[in-house]
């Protein structure tokens, strides 16, 4: 290592002084602070000496070096200075004149800027297993069918040019002339290093007291005694850099990715690989290859809805509602006690068409295809992640790869046996501390799950009490109020529960969502996962089982329960013995349960993108404003990138977790909702340059991390799309009327049940409906309020249900038609389910995960690289055996005997 390596490996840079400003502190920081700040630089760059320099800023806004021009600034660490003299430290509150040596007016940072130096980046890229290039990949790159037509949305190549393909191996020290090294400075790229840096800083010990050690950036940073750390973006995202060798990729990502005028484009993935690491190239590949097959599903999905809404005026059952033969004189029973009115069935005509549009034959047609398109998409994402893994080198991307987390590290203070190894290893508790970690963190979740429930019977009460309110307030205030008589038909006390128990649904999950997720994430962590991957792993599950409870318990309870235990007018069931249980709609269940999915869906897509692109934009925004100097024109590259958002941690867990809550949606209740794709795919268009535009313009640059694959959310998006098949047949079993409408078509319609010969709907409506005498109703459930002017000489009132009429030996209970109507309900689960599940399974059988291409040319590779790098070794054994070689041939008289290499 040279001189310069050897002694430069750290630098402290600040401005010169540019005015003074008062200002309060209000907390006294011990000097501790300062100590651990250096500790923790020393110990991270423990070479064989360190040097500390002040540096003047050269006017250079575009540098990522030092001032040399030569050492590449690999991670920047920023504090606020502190120091204080001895009369300052007296009382609590302070008042003094700070030096303004950077862009803020009230408080003087620092930026301490790191080097990794040759020889330090060699080791730490053998410790974490890196893969780097031996030699050029000579084998004939496979090209898909659909090249020809997608390479017409790809950035050309003259801006984005085609990264070069390489045979690869873990990079060992002792083998570096094996390794492809035209330029030391240039062998390891930018995210590469910073990775390592990171890693080093994130196990740098900054305190000892007795046996527990404190290490790691973390740490000091979640103190505050760090403000920021974080590595630095190549060039600004709208000004090209004017520094020769910058490779100007923010630039570039943000011309031909993240830009509005970019939203026909494909993604350029290996390049954001390049720049953000796997971790973020994987999860924007599975968001547009989710994206790119939505299209297919929004479109059947459009067909269906369009389909459905031009037959809602033919259904011949609709029709029947609304004439006014038929629907006009059928009087329907009360549907609350004692303030509810009778009411004339064709008053729900409009209702009964709009359920026309999403319960046909179609939608029939559409949920067996999302189910066959959720196989088809998860089998095809499997091969393209393959294909991913093969170019981006994470093919043998083992678990023994991924370091310990340093919290877990830092908490080793009990020994056991490695039941692999047979060795001592240092654990973070016992097997019985593991136990009551576990079993806290279950007990904690079932909590919360228990919460969500509670909320969603709050949420249900809601219905019930409302449902009356309106029942009683808003016939007589549309009737009354000329303004809102055009919309008589349209706003139904049903309507009005459902839309404002929706709202008031999207507010609670919010909120809820806020709380657990600060629960959840401390829960985490007093597990102590081992690994990073078993962090976000164990933080997964419980985040995707709230969230599933949280966001589709109302769905659920709507799909499933709402209006399937009510009993009938005489004799209602009651909730608490105080609220009667709430019916469907006239129109059915299935309408409310779109109106649900339509305002949640809605409602979470506007408030992630608040979230996403306002906040982020408002924070930077007053950020800058707060930290402007007037005099001051120009901030080094450092300073510009301090004044931009951190990602967070857990910043791409969210983006996954709201795709995945999405695509719950998109599939678990798509029978009753057939433009969610479309809506999804409107949303992940705007999604991918959201998330683009963020990472780029309003984000500090992320550290890069290695992936393979999306991890735990492939098993939980296979749940969910078994899952999705059951409650699919359901909602059209048990939620819609189409088996009713099958049962009477097929067989209540001709005889012997009737008089027709031929198969018809005439007559459906009134089959569906029972019937009831007013003089059985009791009490508490007879309306008290005066009846309608056409309500003369009515002894009877109808209902939904198939139940024995007044005066039958069995009266009010259910009839044979009902028997025949569940039996089919539940003949038609079971022969769906098996006839879906079992075409799942053979597309899951046909399609396989790796193409067997893709396999062969993976074989090929790594014989090809184990050759190379026999070859090279014994390249390099002859080297140094040829001295040897030639004095010994030297030394021996037998001219017959040859020793040359």
């Amino acid at each position: 290592m040279s001189e310069a390596e050897d002694n430069d490996i750290l630098e402290l840079d600040s401005e010169t002084e540019d005015g003074d400003v008062e200002m309060t502190l209000m907390a006294d920081v011990g000097e501790f602070q300062h100590l651990y700040r250096f500790f923790l630089v020393f110990f991270a760059l423990s070479v064989t000496s360190v040097c500390c320099s002040q540096a003047e800023f050269n006017g250079n806004p575009d540098s990522l070096f030092f001032n040399d021009g030569k050492r590449r600034i690999d991670f920047v660490l920023v504090y606020e200075d502190e120091s204080k003299n001895a009369s300052e430290k007296k009382g609590s509150v302070m008042r003094r004149r700070v030096s303004q040596k950077t862009s803020s007016p009230l408080l003087k940072l620092v930026y301490v800027k790191v080097h990794m130096p040759f020889e330090v980046l060699c080791t730490y890229a053998e410790v974490l297993h890196i893969k780097l290039p031996i030699q050029p990949n000579d084998l004939a790159q496979q090209s898909s069918a659909y090249n020809c037509f997608t390479r017409h949305f790809y950035p050309s190549e003259d801006v984005i040019a085609k990264e070069p393909d390489f045979f690869t191996a873990p990079f060992r020290k002792d083998q570096l002339k094996c390794f492809c090294v035209k330029d030391r400075e240039q062998f390891f790229t930018p995210a590469v290093r910073s990775r390592m840096a990171y890693y080093i800083l994130s196990r740098a010990p900054y305190d000892v007291k007795g046996s527990v050690k404190k290490f790691g950036i973390s740490k000091l940073l979640d103190g505050g005694v760090y403000k920021a750390a974080y590595p630095l973006h190549d060039s600004r995202f709208n000004v090209k850099s004017k520094e020769p060798d910058c490779p100007n990729e923010r630039f570039l990502l943000y011309n031909e990715w993240a830009h509005p005028k970019s939203f026909y484009k494909m993604q350029p993935l290996d390049l954001i690989r390049k720049y953000f690491g796997e971790k973020i190239g994987i999860y924007f590949a599975w968001l547009g290859f989710y994206t790119v097959m939505l299209t297919l599903a929004a479109a059947v999905g459009l067909g269906c809805f369009i389909y459905g809404y031009t037959t809602r005026e033919s259904s011949t059952w609709s029709k029947e509602v609304c004439d006014p033969q038929i629907g006009g004189e059928i009087i329907m029973c009360p549907q609350c006690d004692e303030i509810c009115l009778y009411w004339r069935l064709n008053t729900t005509c409009e209702s009964s068409k709009r359920l026309c549009i999403f319960d046909n034959y179609g939608t029939l047609v559409f949920a067996i295809f999302m189910s066959v398109w959720v196989t088809l998409f998860l089998e095809f994402w499997k091969r393209y992640q393959a294909e991913l893994e093969h170019d981006w080198d994470t093919v043998e991307f083992l678990q023994q790869e991924e370091q310990l987390r340093p919290e877990y590290e830092a908490k080793c203070v009990y020994e056991r046996v490695n039941p692999v190894t047979q060795e001592k290893e240092k654990v973070p508790h016992t097997a019985c501390g593991k136990c009551m970690r576990v079993s806290c963190g279950i007990s904690t979740v079932l909590f919360w799950v228990l919460l969500i429930i509670a909320s969603v019977v709050g949420v249900i009460v809601y219905r019930l009490a409302m449902f009356i309110t309106f029942s009683a307030k808003l016939r007589t205030d549309l009737k009354y109020t000329k303004e809102l008589e055009p919309f008589k038909e349209y706003v139904t006390p049903q309507m009005a529960t459902s839309i404002t128990a929706s709202i008031i649904s999207l507010i609670i999950i919010m909120i809820l969502n806020n709380v657990y997720e600060k629960v959840a994430i401390w829960i985490t962590d007093f597990e102590l996962p081992r690994t990073k991957t078993e962090y976000e792993n164990s933080l997964t599950l419980k985040m995707f089982l709230f969230q599933f409870v949280n966001y589709y318990s109302s769905c659920f309870y709507i799909a499933f329960f709402k209006g399937k235990v009510v009993g009938y007018p005489g004799r209602p069931v009651y909730w608490f013995g105080a609220f009667r249980n709430e019916e469907c709609d006239p129109g059915g269940c299935l309408t409310e349960l779109t109106t649900q999915l339509s305002i949640i869906m809605t409602g979470k897509a506007v408030w992630n993108n608040i979230q996403e692109v306002l906040l982020p934009w408002v924070k930077n925004l007053i950020f800058r404003h707060c930290t402007q100097v007037g005099s001051e024109k120009v901030i080094p590259r450092w300073e510009q990138d301090y004044q931009l958002q951190p990602i967070g941690k857990l910043g791409l867990f969210y983006e996954y977790l709201e795709m995945v809550i999405q695509f719950g949606f998109v599939t678990l209740f798509v029978a009753s909702f057939p433009l969610a794709p479309l809506l999804a795919l409107f949303n992940n268009l705007c999604e991918i340059r959201v998330d683009a535009w963020k990472f780029t313009t309003q984000s500090r640059r992320v550290v890069p991390e290695k992936a393979q694959d999306i991890g735990a959310w492939q098993p939980i998006l296979q749940g969910v799309a078994i899952l999705a098949v059951a409650t699919n047949a359901a909602i059209i079993a048990f939620t819609s009327d189409m088996i009713p409408r099958l049962v009477y078509y097929w067989a209540i319609s001709v005889s012997p049940h009737s008089d027709g010969s031929n198969h018809t709907m005439t007559g459906f409506i009134n089959s569906s409906l029972s019937v009831f005498n007013i003089a059985d109703f009791n009490g508490n459930s007879s309306p008290i309020v005066d009846t309608p002017y056409w309500f003369n000489n009515i002894t009877t009132c109808r209902y939904r249900d198939f139940r024995n009429p007044p005066g039958h030996p069995n009266q009010y209970e259910y009839s044979i038609h009902y028997w025949h109507v569940i039996a089919a309900k539940l003949a038609f689960m079971i022969v769906v389910e098996h006839i879906v599940y079992f075409t799942k399974f053979m597309l899951s059988y046909m399609i396989p995960d790796v193409p067997e291409a893709l396999k062969e040319q993976i074989k090929r590779e790594r014989y090809l690289t184990q050759v190379i790098l026999h070859e090279t070794n014994i390249k390099h054994f002859k080297e140094l055996m040829k001295p040897v070689a030639d004095n010994l041939q030297d030394e021996i008289e037998e001219p017959e005997l040859d020793l040359r290499l």
